[in-house]
């Protein structure tokens, strides 16, 4: 009789009072799955403990009892979305986006000095930096899933290691084969396995900033590939290429040390779960994305390999002014990293990349009517804007479309896994072209329609996500279009 007196509770009422509690303080993530699952009981959280006549009931309020997300820290369940701790969270993905892609970025003054000085074919060459970029990305859907079960620093420790040896035992080659061993493979596989953690820590601080953290984080990127090949191009005249590529190992290490001892994860390990999350690829606006990235990266590095190589060869530069020209492709795009990040909290994330590939994919086939110096310069700077953009604003897209913080490393890392297939395949396509042909515009136009064909993709992503009208605005909690139930966001 004392049961049946007692008031009816729904612990989905209970759940939701629990979430608005914690959404008086700073934006959440939608509940576990553990709390969904326990919807279905109809018993009381928090009430002394009693037996149930009913045997389901009773197993039901013993999990719910034994929970583990319902016994931890409110804490874990917000976003602090800025602080002290958070903001250096993305200083130290700053500084590991500097080793992991701005030294690949700078590939370019490494393949003008394989080609002209040691003669070998640069069809041959590319593949070592596309081994590289390709490692980078492709190792992170490993990565990622280290990182969500509690071992980010970890990697980010082991990965310096290895891209700063790796690149150490690079000085020592003298053979194709040695270079790419070194330089490609092993040093590639390091800058894979500490990429992906510092995207996924600055992602479980933020939500609300989430694009404007990332967008800043990637600025490192321009950062690293103008500082890099700055290094290598002023101190190859004065100690030759060996001791240039040592010193680079120095700087490496000198970064990884501030990045290691800034990284902080918040968030839970995430013990179970497997390495891929396939079932993401069921959402279209995901697979769209996926592969409008695929094309996009596949003819993104042929203008980081070659301009170097054609400014030689077609423009008549030397090898210093030629790395130079390198500098200011990256460099022009330091400024615009950052701006991607402001630009898309007015027009969305998507927006953004849509519009800076198709710009990309103009200055591609602007490429072909390069005939002097002046023109090749200007080309250099409207591409590293583009590029800038483009490379900018890739990952806070690509972050918007999880809102599971504890499950931004593997889904992140499956499409970063595809991007590294094309980043593999794109350049030493474009050498094959340049090769066989003898001439660049082949391959110049080869770049520009596959990028134009990943503004399509990424196209149907927006649409499949929000439909096709602009401004159109969808909530980031539960999906509902143009409603203010949550904080709504453009994509």
């Amino acid at each position: 009789m004392r049961d049946k007196a007692r008031p009816s509770f729904d612990i989905r009422h209970f759940a939701e009072s629990f979430s608005v509690l914690a959404y008086s303080k700073s934006p959440t993530m939608p509940l576990s799955p553990e709390i969904q699952r326990s919807n279905s009981s109809e018993e009381p959280v928090g009430y002394p403990r009693h037996e149930t006549a009913d045997p389901e009931k009773k197993s039901a309020l013993n999990d719910l009892r034994d929970d583990e997300s319902l016994q931890s820290p409110p804490e874990i369940l917000t976003f602090p979305d800025g602080g002290a701790r958070a903001w250096l969270q993305v200083v130290a993905c700053n500084i590991t986006n500097q080793i992991s892609w701005g030294y690949p970025s700078s590939y370019g003054a490494y393949q003008a000095y394989y080609t002209t000085t040691l003669g070998l074919p640069s069809a041959q060459v590319s593949w070592v930096g596309s081994v590289q970029i390709f490692l980078a990305f492709g190792i992170c859907a490993f990565s990622g899933r280290l990182v969500d079960a509690g071992y980010g620093r970890h990697a980010v420790i082991g990965g310096s290691f290895m891209a700063v040896t790796g690149t150490l035992l690079t000085s020592f080659c003298t053979k194709y084969w040695q270079i790419f061993l070194a330089q490609g493979l092993y040093t590639g596989i390091g800058m894979g396995i500490m990429f992906m953690p510092g995207i996924a820590i600055v992602g479980s601080f933020f939500k609300q900033r989430r694009t404007l953290a990332l967008s800043i984080a990637n600025v490192g990127t321009g950062l690293g590939s103008v500082t890099f090949p700055t290094l290598l191009n002023h101190t190859i005249p004065h100690v030759g290429n060996p001791w240039a590529v040592r010193c680079q190992a120095l700087m490496m290490l000198v970064l990884a040390v501030i990045a290691c001892t800034l990284l902080k994860p918040r968030l839970p390990p995430r013990k179970s779960g497997p390495i891929l999350e396939l079932e993401a690829f069921k959402e279209r606006t995901y697979s769209f994305f996926a592969a409008g990235s695929f094309f996009f990266f596949l003819a993104l590095y042929f203008s980081f390999f070659y301009i170097n190589t054609f400014a030689q060869v077609a423009i008549g530069l030397s090898y210093t002014d030629s790395v130079a020209l390198l500098l200011i492709l990256n460099a022009s795009g330091i400024p615009s990293r950052a701006l991607a990040g402001i630009l898309a909290g007015y027009v969305g994330a998507i927006n953004t990349f849509i519009f800076s590939n198709g710009l990309v994919g103009v200055m591609y086939f602007a490429w072909i009517g390069v005939r002097d110096r002046p023109s090749l310069y200007a080309l250099s700077v409207i591409f590293g804007i583009a590029n800038g953009f483009a490379q900018g604003i890739f990952t806070p897209a690509l972050a918007s479309l999880t809102e599971d913080p504890q499950k931004m490393g593997v889904r992140f890392g499956m499409v970063a896994t595809i991007v590294g297939v094309a980043s593999f395949a794109g350049p030493p396509i474009a050498g094959a072209i340049v090769d066989g042909t003898g001439k660049y515009i082949w391959a110049q136009i080869w770049a520009g329609v596959v990028t134009f064909l990943a503004c399509l993709f990424l196209a149907a992503a927006r649409i499949a996500a929000v439909g096709s009208a602009w401004t159109a605005k969808v909530c980031k909690q539960c999906g509902t279009k143009h409603g203010d139930c949550h904080t709504n966001m453009f994509l």
